[in-house]
C-alpha cells in the first residue's frame, strides 16, 4: 500500500471553540488533570489491545509487554506521553479526537451553567477530557497506528486548540499512540520529575500497566534512565481499612472523569466457590446519555487477576443499573476470555447476580438509614431504575420495595411514597392498591377519575413517568394487594357502602339516554354506562379491563407505532346538571353528545382527532344555533359572525 500524504485541515465550529475556551481557561480548577486524562487513555488502550488480541492474535506484532512512557525535556518545553496499546486508524482519530464529544458537543454547551464548579462536573459525562491538554500546551501532536495495520497507515493529528486541526497519514513502526505537547510558559511546573511523579501517584498509582518516566537532558536519549513511578497495586485488592476516602475518590475520578464525589461506594471481597473483588460506585448525577441507548456507556471494567479483560461490558450489570461504575476482578476466570464466553458463562452470571444484590442491598440501606442520599439517588436515577421491574424479575420484589411514587396526598409532584407506606395507610376495608397513569402529574392530579376517591379520602398513586405503564404491566401486586387502575374496567367500590339499590334504579332510569348517546357517538365508544366514580364531572372515558390503557395507547402512538383505535367506554354522572338536561332533549343532542365525549378526552390529557369540529359544536351550543351536524352552512355563518371585520 502506498503512503497517503493527504493533509486534511478542519476548522473548529463556533460551539467547539466555545467549549475549548471553557476547557482551557475555566473548566478545571487544577491543571494537573490533563496528565491523568492522558495516562488513563493510554492505560485503556493497552487493555483494549490485550482483549482484542484474545480473539485476533495477529494484532500482536511481537511479544507484547504493555507500557506507558512519559518523557520530558526542559529545553523546548516538550513533554511526550506514549503507549504501545491498540492505537487508532485515521477514521477513529477523526471520530474520537477530531470531533469533540462526537455529537454531544452541542448538548454539552447547552448544559453549561456558567458556574465553574458546576460545569467542571460535566466533563466526565461528555468525553472531552483529551482537550484538557490545551490548558498547558500551546501545540499538540498526536501520532498513532492501529495494531495489526500496515506501517504506512499511521496517522498524525495536530492542533493549537484555537483555529482547528490537521490530519494526515504517516509511516509509523510502533503500534500505539504518542502525544507530544509543547507546554506553555506558565506550565513549566510539569517539567519537573517530582511534580509528574506526584500527579501519577495521586491519580494513577493503581494502574497495573507500568508507567515509566525520564527526563531528556542530552541529545543521546538512550543514555537517560527510566524510572517506574506507579506502584501498580490495584486499589480494589487492598483492605478497605487501608484505603482513605481521598484514595477512593481519586480512583473514582480516574475511572469516570467525574469531578463530583460518588453518591455511593461499595467495596467487597467474595470468597468461597467463586472468588472475586468488586469496587462499585453510583454517581451523584445521572450521565447525560443515560436515556440514549446508542451512546450510553456501560461502566463496569472486568479484570482477571488484575489483568484488564473487557471495558463497558453489558454482561456484569443489567441495563437498569448501567449507571453503576466500577471494576470487578475475578480470580477464577481464564485470561483468554472472549465476548462469547462473557455472554454464556455461569460464573459471569453468578458474579452479575451477586453484584446486583449488593447494589440493591446498599440502596435499601440508604432508604432506611440515609433518606437524603436516597432522595438524591431517586431524583437522578429513579425513573431509569424502574425499568428493573420489567428487566429483572428475579429481583422484582427488592426493586418494588425501593420505588417511590407521588400520590393524591403528596406535596406537589414529589415521588416520596413507597408501596409499603401506601399499604400501611390503606382504608381498613380496601383490598386493592389504586393507581392512575397519565402523561403528566398535572393531568393525573386533575383527572375526573379521582373524584370519588377524593370524596372518600382514598389515596391513589399518581404515575406520570412513561415507564410506569410498563411497570404496572409487570408488577401485578404488592404485599398481597393487587394493583388496580382507576381508569380501566369496572370499578367496584362496594366496600365504600354506597347505596347500591339507588344506583341500580338510577341505571334503569337513564337507559333511554344511554341508548341515544350510543347511537349518536357510534364507533367512537364501545359502551355507555352510569357511574358512581364521578362527583363533579359529567362524564369520563374508561378503557376495558384486560385491554390497553388509554395513556399507553397514546404513548405508543406518539412513538410512531401504528395501532388500531380502541373505542373506550363512556361513563356518565347521573347527578350532573348536564346529564340531567340531556334527558328528553332532542335539539342539538348530537352536539351535546360529541362535546361531552371530547371534554372527557381532554380532561385525561388526550389530543382530539378533530379539534375544529369540537370548536364548531361548542360555538353552536354557546350561541344557541341549530346543530352543525352534517352541515357547513352554520359553521360558515358562525365564522362570519365572529370575525374581526363584523365586530
Amino acid at each position: 500500500m502506498s503512503e497517503d500524504k493527504t493533509v486534511d485541515k478542519t476548522n473548529f465550529q463556533a460551539e467547539v471553540q466555545q467549549l475549548l475556551n471553557l476547557v482551557i481557561h475555566s473548566l478545571y480548577s487544577e491543571k494537573e488533570v490533563f496528565l491523568r486524562e492522558l495516562i488513563s487513555n493510554a492505560s485503556d488502550a493497552c487493555g483494549r489491545l490485550h482483549f482484542e488480541s484474545l480473539t485476533n492474535p495477529e494484532m500482536l506484532e511481537s511479544e507484547h509487554s504493555p507500557m506507558v512512557e512519559i518523557e520530558f525535556a526542559k529545553r523546548g518545553r516538550i513533554m511526550k506521553i506514549r503507549d504501545n496499546g491498540i492505537g487508532m486508524t485515521r477514521e477513529e482519530v477523526e471520530e474520537n479526537i477530531g470531533t469533540i464529544a462526537r455529537s454531544g458537543t452541542k448538548h454539552f454547551v447547552e448544559a453549561l451553567t456558567g458556574e465553574q464548579s458546576e460545569d467542571a462536573n460535566l466533563i466526565g459525562q461528555f468525553g472531552v477530557g483529551f482537550y484538557s491538554v490545551f490548558m498547558v500546551a500551546e501545540d499538540v501532536t498526536l501520532e498513532t497506528r492501529k495494531a495489526g495495520t500496515a506501517n504506512e497507515e499511521g496517522v498524525v493529528w495536530k492542533s493549537d486548540g484555537v483555529s482547528g486541526y490537521t490530519v494526515e497519514n504517516t509511516s509509523r513502526g510502533q503500534h500505539g499512540t504518542e502525544i507530544t505537547l509543547k507546554l506553555r510558559k506558565d506550565a513549566k511546573e510539569f517539567l519537573e520529575s517530582s511534580q509528574i511523579s506526584q500527579v501519577v501517584k495521586k491519580y494513577a498509582d493503581h494502574i497495573s500497566v507500568p508507567i515509566q518516566l525520564r527526563e531528556i537532558t542530552s541529545a543521546k536519549q538512550e543514555d537517560e534512565e527510566w524510572q517506574v513511578v506507579n506502584d501498580g497495586s490495584a486499589l480494589w485488592t487492598r483492605s478497605k481499612k487501608d484505603i482513605s476516602d481521598e484514595e477512593y475518590d481519586n480512583f473514582y475520578r480516574s475511572l469516570t472523569y467525574d469531578f463530583e464525589k460518588p453518591l455511593v461506594r461499595l467495596h467487597n471481597r467474595v470468597e468461597g466457590r467463586l472468588e472475586y473483588s468488586s469496587l462499585l460506585f453510583i454517581p451523584s448525577r445521572a450521565p447525560f446519555d443515560l436515556w440514549n441507548a446508542d451512546r450510553r456507556q456501560r461502566g463496569i471494567k472486568l479484570y482477571v487477576r488484575r489483568v484488564f479483560i473487557a471495558d463497558d461490558t453489558d454482561n456484569l450489570m443489567p441495563t437498569y443499573l448501567s449507571f453503576v461504575r466500577g471494576v470487578i476482578d475475578s480470580d477464577d476466570l481464564p485470561l483468554n476470555v472472549s465476548r462469547e464466553f462473557l455472554q454464556k458463562n455461569k460464573q459471569i452470571d453468578r458474579i452479575r447476580a451477586g453484584s446486583v444484590r449488593k447494589v440493591l442491598g446498599e440502596l435499601k440501606r440508604l432508604a432506611t438509614k440515609d433518606e437524603d442520599k436516597f432522595e438524591t439517588f431517586w431524583k437522578e436515577f429513579g425513573q431509569f431504575f424502574k425499568h428493573g421491574i420489567v428487566e429483572d424479575p428475579d429481583n422484582r420484589k427488592a426493586i418494588s420495595e425501593l420505588m417511590r411514587f407521588a400520590t393524591t396526598k403528596s406535596q406537589g409532584d414529589a415521588q416520596t411514597v413507597t408501596l409499603q407506606q401506601y399499604v400501611d395507610r390503606m382504608h381498613e376495608k380496601q383490598q386493592e392498591i389504586y393507581y392512575l397513569t397519565a402523561d403528566s402529574h398535572t393531568s393525573a392530579k386533575s383527572s375526573p377519575h379521582l373524584e370519588v376517591f377524593n370524596k372518600h379520602d382514598i389515596e391513589v398513586l399518581l404515575m406520570s413517568d412513561p415507564v410506569d405503564e410498563w411497570v404496572v404491566m409487570h408488577l401485578f401486586e404488592f404485599a398481597d394487594k393487587k394493583l388496580k387502575s382507576i381508569a380501566m374496567g369496572d370499578l367496584s367500590l362496594d366496600w365504600l357502602e354506597t347505596d347500591q339499590e339507588a344506583d341500580q334504579e338510577t341505571g334503569t332510569k337513564y337507559e333511554p339516554l344511554i341508548e341515544k348517546l350510543k347511537n349518536s357517538l357510534g364507533e367512537r365508544i364501545a359502551d355507555v354506562k352510569v357511574t358512581s366514580r364521578l362527583t363533579n364531572s359529567p362524564a369520563c372515558l374508561v378503557a376495558s379491563d384486560g385491554g390497553m390503557s388509554r395513556n399507553l395507547n397514546r404513548l405508543l402512538a406518539a412513538s410512531g407505532q401504528k395501532l388500531d383505535k380502541l373505542a373506550p367506554n363512556m361513563e356518565i354522572n347521573p347527578n350532573h346538571q348536564i346529564i340531567q338536561r340531556l334527558i328528553g332533549l332532542d335539539e342539538n343532542f348530537d352536539d351535546w353528545a360529541h362535546v361531552l365525549f371530547d371534554q372527557a378526552a381532554l380532561s385525561e390529557g388526550a389530543t382530539l382527532d378533530d379539534p375544529a369540529d369540537y370548536v364548531r359544536r361548542v360555538n353552536v351550543l354557546l350561541s344557541g344555533q341549530s346543530s352543525v351536524e352534517g352541515s357547513t352552512e352554520t359553521a360558515t355563518k358562525l365564522d362570519a359572525e365572529t370575525s374581526p371585520e363584523t365586530q
